[in-house]
């Protein structure tokens, strides 16, 4: 049974078949042709026995399929195949892995060929665009000898499952660039710092170009020379990042939900936060609260909110912000800066929030973030041809216009805002949260 399970055809032999038959239709007319036609189907057959001798004798092709221990959410993931033979002839090599149902890929297939003794990598990548178990099959190996009469079938790995959790690989990126200095380089703006923060950090000789009104004159009588007082951005300081998990963030955008940037987009700039040293929580809502974690400075805090977010889903009900509201004046004691991941597609939708925004916004520093609809933004751009087509723009720009008027609604209710494309969104969060900190409003 195992033999029969890795025994295969392969596709040449078919057309050693067919001119097989043409020999024998040719030697109707041509009588010298048929007992030639015999000798070559003695021969196949003799070759096919031999082939199966060749493939089947020793271990033949050894494989391995190495997988990260954690996918990363709409990224490019990759994934790398080992193999080498054991067989003392050149063998070609057909792969093909079995890839999750989640990709909807079923033609996935790479073909070279091993010489003696050889080694090689196979290199490609998956991009998930959903969190959760990802199911690798088997890890088929299909080994053929230069006669290409038969194929044996490997088979490796079966059944590896790997999670897909938030974007780590996104996150990662914003930790190194920001450790170097090279957050410009993607989209990070400088911000003037406005005033001064309160948090003392030393005494230091006064150089040109220092504020006098920093000066310390009790430390320049002490060391017969100008020092000044030296302050550092204030630390420690509370911040929660709140998910709406209501039906308006299921929206998908480049085969990505809404939901799942803003999960992107929390854990990236949670990371930057806490490497500032400030306290970074997260509460998730809808009809309920589903998920709240308290603000904390520890580095390993991050492992806790990442594994919050792995789990966050998504329902189609009307998210409940009289009950976020309720449990932020509960829960969140201290003025603390709230980032809110939410989506408005009319108007209307957003006055009947207003009254809960604008009364979390009275105790705390309210960032309220929503997407634009680039989909739209795109037809808004797009040439009109026809009557209809023009009637779709006008649409188009009635609801662009809408998004600009609630941004202006709510800044006139004092209530800071980020109106950004969905795949810009982390940069926009984190240059919104330097802007925040430089300008001292928490």
């Amino acid at each position: 049974m195992q033999f029969l399970k890795s025994f295969y055809i392969h596709g040449t032999f078919f057309w050693y078949i067919a001119i097989l038959s043409a020999c024998f239709m040719v030697s109707f007319w041509f009588p010298a042709l048929y007992p030639i036609a015999w000798l070559l189907t003695l021969l196949l057959g003799a070759l096919f026995l031999f082939d199966c001798s060749l493939l089947y004798a020793g271990k033949g092709i050894i494989a391995q399929r190495k997988l990260p221990k954690k996918l990363s959410n709409s990224d490019l993931n990759p994934i790398k195949i080992t193999f080498e033979t054991n067989y003392s002839f050149k063998t070609f090599v057909t792969v093909i892995d079995e890839l999750p149902v989640q990709f909807q890929k079923r033609d996935f297939e790479f073909n070279t060929y091993l010489i003696k003794g050889e080694k090689k990598e196979f290199d490609y990548s998956v991009r998930p665009v959903d969190r959760g178990e990802y199911l690798f099959g088997n890890l088929n190996m299909y080994a053929s000898s230069p006669l290409k009469i038969v194929k044996r079938r490997f088979v490796f790995q079966k059944d590896q499952m790997v999670p897909v959790y938030p974007s780590i690989i996104q996150m990662q990126q914003y930790d190194f660039l920001a450790i170097s200095n090279r957050l410009s380089e993607i989209g990070l703006k400088k911000i003037r710092r406005i005033g001064h923060t309160q948090e003392f950090e030393q005494i230091k000789e006064y150089v040109q170009g220092d504020d006098f009104r920093t000066i310390n004159w009790k430390a320049t009588a002490k060391q017969q020379q100008l020092m000044v007082n030296q302050y550092q951005d204030e630390r420690s300081q509370p911040i929660y990042s709140i998910i709406d998990t209501g039906r308006v963030m299921k929206m998908p955008f480049n085969g990505l939900k809404l939901l799942d940037y803003a999960i992107n987009a929390t854990l990236a700039f949670s990371n930057v936060a806490l490497k500032r040293n400030d306290k970074t929580g997260m509460l998730t809502f809808s009809k309920s609260i589903e998920t709240f974690v308290p603000a904390v400075q520890k580095l390993t805090h991050l492992n806790t909110i990442l594994e919050k977010l792995y789990n966050i889903s998504t329902e189609f009900t009307d998210s409940d912000f009289g009950l976020l509201y309720a449990h932020v004046k509960r829960k969140v004691t201290h003025r603390s800066l709230l980032l809110l991941y939410t989506n408005f597609e009319h108007i209307s939708a957003l006055k009947r929030q207003l009254p809960f925004l604008t009364a979390m916004a009275k105790q705390h520093v309210l960032v309220v973030i929503f997407f634009e609809n680039t989909e739209l933004e795109e037809l808004v751009a797009s040439d009109a041809e026809n009557l209809q087509t023009i009637y779709h723009k006008t649409i188009a720009e009635k609801f662009s216009f809408e998004k600009r008027l609630m941004q202006k609604e709510l800044q006139k209710h004092g209530i800071q805002t980020i109106l950004t494309k969905p795949e810009e969104l982390t940069i926009n969060t984190i240059n919104k949260y330097l802007e925040i900190k430089a300008r001292g409003l928490i």
